[in-house]
């Protein structure tokens, strides 16, 4: 059987499951939620950025990506920041929406599945 590997797992989730070189994160979030949209994106790229590397790979292997934002009206300023954090062609199967956050200071959420 394979192996999971299960990255800073406590008792509700862990930062990254990674199975047969599929790596899951979770919903990846601001460190400091008193930035606005775009200060917050850059610190979930960036965190990401180190959760990839971690597990070898990078934003080059990019599979899915579910974004949430709290007003899909911040869409054209974290789309910025998205989009020059992306490879050219290298663009995942994406969703993005408006949700409800269960931290109102978070202002925009991001999960990626990836590969090796």
């Amino acid at each position: 059987m394979s192996k999971i590997l299960r990255t800073n797992p406590n008792p509700i989730l862990s930062s990254v499951v990674e199975y047969h070189g599929f790596i899951f994160t979770q919903g990846v979030v601001a460190r400091n939620l008193d930035l606005d949209i775009e200060g917050q994106t850059k610190d979930v790229l960036e965190q990401i950025d180190a959760l990839l590397e971690q597990h070898g790979t990078d934003n080059t292997r990019l599979l899915q990506a579910q974004i949430w934002l709290k007003d899909i009206n911040d869409r054209d300023a974290m789309n910025k920041l998205w989009s020059a954090w992306l490879p050219e062609n290298h663009a995942p199967a994406r969703a993005c929406v408006q949700a409800t956050m269960a931290d109102p200071r978070v202002l925009v959420e991001i999960m990626l599945i990836t590969t090796k």
